[in-house]
């Protein structure tokens, strides 16, 4: 599920094919899906281009692309049937304001991580205030998931690691969190396959899920491309752009990086054909 921000780079490559290759080994169907919401961010042309490179790179979807921008509607009826069960409520908090209400508590956040709420307009909204963004109002039921990397069952208590979330910004676009949930429902998603700087979002989707009476997929979270500075690989650090004219060379660095071994192909054809060996075997050797 690509992001149209700019060109795919090898962090995208490893997640795309890591999908694919259990798709495949499990006799599934490989859906495209491109992530178009954030207007702001999208590049004129990136999604064209990703496309493009996909297919390349001799990945087919076997169904219609589905594009985010064009499913405004289901998301709305997913969101206001969350708020008629009283899932959902109005937050008025700037970034600023919950940062400040973080530091008063004493609470030291990682730069990295999203905040974990503070809950200061759980119970109304301060006077004189109006909603900026619409959260979901979560409980102390533990969530229970596994991560079939390395089939570990994750438990986790939403207020303690993310607090009520957002599911409609500020600036009006639909949070990843509900989007994708409602996504996945709709095209009958049994297995999500992704980088493991999403496994932090496992948990919320998962709850979503639940109160979208929504089928739960099987997770599986690969380890995510760093660069020379230790970062998660990113369109937004300047991520180098795959080479569209050497795609065997960087398949096998994608493949090398999810455990495969070398792979050496005279066609992109034999190089699909021995990764998704390999990776039927991991698949009988318990991963």
């Amino acid at each position: 599920a690509p992001s149209p921000s700019g060109p795919l780079h090898a962090g995208s490559l490893v997640a795309a094919m890591a999908s694919w290759l259990d798709a495949r080994a499990h006799r599934g169907r490989w859906l495209l899906r491109i992530e178009d919401l954030d207007e702001p961010r999208n590049v004129p042309g990136a999604a064209e281009d990703i496309l493009a490179t996909l297919e390349r790179f001799g990945f087919i979807a076997d169904g219609p692309v589905v594009w985010q921008s064009r499913r405004h509607g289901a998301y709305r009826d997913a969101f206001d049937r969350l708020k008629s069960a009283g899932h959902v409520y109005g937050c008025a908090c700037t970034r600023r304001e919950i940062a400040l209400a973080l530091a008063r508590a004493g609470v030291r956040t990682d730069r990295h991580a999203e905040p974990v709420y503070p809950g200061t307009c759980r119970e109304g909204l301060p006077p004189g205030r109006s909603p900026r963004a619409w959260r979901a109002r979560v409980d102390a039921r533990p969530v229970r998931w596994i991560d079939h990397h390395d089939g570990i069952e994750r438990i986790e208590s939403l207020p303690q690691s993310c607090g009520d979330f957002v599911l409609l910004r500020a600036d009006g676009i639909w949070a990843y969190q509900l989007a994708v949930v409602v996504d996945d429902g709709a095209a009958g998603v049994t297995d999500v396959v992704r980088g493991a700087d999403l496994a932090s979002s496992t948990a919320r989707q998962v709850r979503l899920q639940e109160w979208l009476d929504l089928p739960g997929p099987r997770y599986l979270h690969v380890p995510v491309v760093v660069g020379g500075d230790g970062e998660k690989l990113s369109k937004q650090n300047g991520a180098r752009a795959l080479d569209g004219r050497a795609p065997i060379d960087e398949l096998a660095r994608a493949a090398a990086h999810l455990g495969l071994g070398v792979i050496e192909a005279a066609s992109i054809g034999r190089f699909w054909e021995i990764a998704t060996e390999r990776w039927m075997l991991r698949l009988a050797g318990g991963r």
